[in-house]
């Protein structure tokens, strides 16, 4: 008889928790669940909000707590699908996620993650320059990365442009795998033509293939979105859709949130509204946005 537990896939979710706004932790959860995958969140640190459009947040370093959880999931003989990393507060975090990587990793799960350090050209308020290298560090033990544009800058040592052609987007896309990930993401990219629509972009090494997805252009911002499409990402690789087809996914969904946020009057800081939206991850799969780059 089957284990029902075995048929279910496990995530280990490496993130912060924000008990207000809808981004990491309270973003992953329900759509990892929903997509059926049974998220074992590893907690870098709580905050009373997230940190976007917010003047003011509490915040709890779970730093000198990590190592211990970690030694009791290794004491349980946990096993996962999936590594999932996102925002990580400290260099001395990121040292402890590479240990989690190099004990729970295996030829046969996924290691993802989210470089999460800035946006729209800058650092986030809470990192420093020293991040930078400390991240690369992390990527090299990666098997998919999902930077967005300014992340993949800063990775690069490249500025961050309003304007990028599909052929230096591919070079960044193949200088990014060259420091260790088989697959790279960068969200966000800005098109060469000045309209304002952005792209998610994509490189596989192991076929040597080039995705892009485009996105239309929707003046609002939401935080806690990157979070979701990664997420989205995920669930659907351990469903069985292939790269091109988790991608078209993923900004679909995203694209769908923020079309049915947009028309209402409310904070953006707030996020999507992930729950009116979270039932259309268990439709059928609708391919149509996705084209090889």
């Amino acid at each position: 008889m089957v284990n029902v537990e075995d048929s279910i896939k496990k995530v280990a979710a490496i993130h912060d928790l924000s008990g207000f706004g809808r981004a990491s932790l309270c973003s992953i959860i329900p759509t990892l669940s929903t997509m059926g995958v049974q998220v074992c969140p590893l907690p870098t640190a709580i905050l009373s909000n997230h940190t976007g459009g917010f003047d003011h947040y509490s915040f709890v370093d779970l730093t000198d707590s990590m190592e211990e959880y970690i030694d009791h999931w290794k004491r349980l003989g946990l096993h996962f699908d999936c590594v999932y990393s996102g925002f990580l507060g400290s260099t001395r975090q990121i040292h402890i996620v590479a240990d989690f990587i190099d004990y729970f990793g295996t030829p046969d799960n996924l290691v993802v993650v989210d470089p999460v350090m800035g946006d729209n050209g800058s650092l986030y308020s809470s990192m420093t320059e020293e991040i930078i290298p400390q991240m690369k560090g992390l990527i090299a033990k990666a098997d998919i990365i999902t930077p967005n544009f300014t992340e993949a800058a800063f990775l690069l040592g490249e500025s961050c442009k309003d304007r990028i052609s599909d052929e230096e987007i591919k070079q960044w896309l193949l200088r990014l795998s060259e420091m260790g990930p088989d697959v790279v993401i960068i969200t966000s990219a800005p098109e060469e033509q000045s309209s304002g629509n952005t792209n998610v972009v994509a490189y596989d090494r192991r076929n040597h293939a080039f995705w892009k997805v485009g996105c239309r252009y929707i003046p609002a911002s939401y935080p806690g979105t990157g979070d979701t499409f990664a997420s989205v990402v995920i669930g659907s690789l351990l469903q069985g859709d292939s790269l091109p087809v988790a991608i078209d996914r993923a900004v679909q969904f995203i694209s769908q949130c923020i079309k049915a946020s947009y028309g209402f009057d409310y904070p953006k800081r707030n996020g999507v509204l992930l729950e009116k939206e979270l039932g259309i991850l268990k439709m059928p799969v609708l391919i149509s946005g996705y084209e090889m780059l």
